[in-house]
Order: structure tokens, then sequence, then C-alpha cells
């Protein structure tokens, strides 16, 4: 996992003329953003039998991005080199991750282990994850 302290301006911007889907979400849209990431995977042409892990890591990101950053967090999708990019943000302050023996708190681990790549961002504007997945199959 890539961890910066200060986002870098542009990096999380999809290629010049990428079709961009968003999706802005609270707590209780979780459902919406599952189903979201669900036909986006499809959409993308990503095997069936890695679509139900993508949504996992999906949901894990933005549960956290609505229960530990701020009540509201934008989702977004693209596809660049055949690849899906998945990008949740959040106006909130980062907060360091599970002490050693705690109970929850590993949706950003369980994320990177469900990804190919993931980037995190965290300054004083929020909070950002990106994630990378294989496409198509």
């Amino acid at each position: 996992m890539n961890e910066d302290v200060e986002p870098q301006a542009g990096y999380t911007s999809p290629p010049p003329g990428a079709p961009v889907r968003r999706l802005r979400f609270r707590l209780p849209d979780l459902p919406q953003v599952r189903q979201f990431a669900e036909d986006e995977a499809r959409d993308a042409g990503m095997p069936e039998e890695a679509i139900g892990d993508f949504v996992i890591a999906v949901n894990e990101v933005a549960t956290n991005a609505v229960t530990h950053g701020a009540d509201r967090a934008t989702l977004r999708t693209w596809v660049t080199s055949g690849d899906l990019i998945v990008e949740v943000h959040d106006e909130g302050t980062w907060k360091p991750g599970p002490m050693p023996g705690a109970v929850g708190g590993m949706g950003l681990w369980v994320a990177r282990l469900l990804s190919s790549d993931l980037t995190l961002r965290v300054g004083s504007g929020g909070s950002t994850v990106i994630m990378r997945f294989p496409g198509k199959g």
C-alpha cells in the first residue's frame, strides 16, 4: 500500500477523455454503493468469479469513508489500460489503523489484499483511497 501525507495534485485524475462514473453516498446508501460497484465491474468486463471480491473491497473502503471519515463520501470509477480504477474520497481527518489485537478496523487491509494496487492519500482536504483491479478476463 502506498501512503502519502499530502495528496499530489492531479494524481487521482482519470486520463483525458476516459468516461468517469460518480456516486455520492452516505452510510444508509451502502447497498447502492455495492450495486454500483457490481454494475461497474460487469461493465468493465471483470471475470464473474472476481466480482464478489471486488464488491467486498469497494464496500470496505466506502464503509470506512462514511464511518471514520465524514458523513458523506464520493466514489468515482474509470477504466484505464483495461483495469478498473476505483477512487473513494471523504473530507474527514485521517486516523491511524487498528491496534494489534483489534477486532475490527481491517477494511483497508482487506481492500489491499483484494486489489492489484491500493494507494492512500491523506491530508487537509480529506482522505482518498485509489484501488486498481484487473478488468477484462
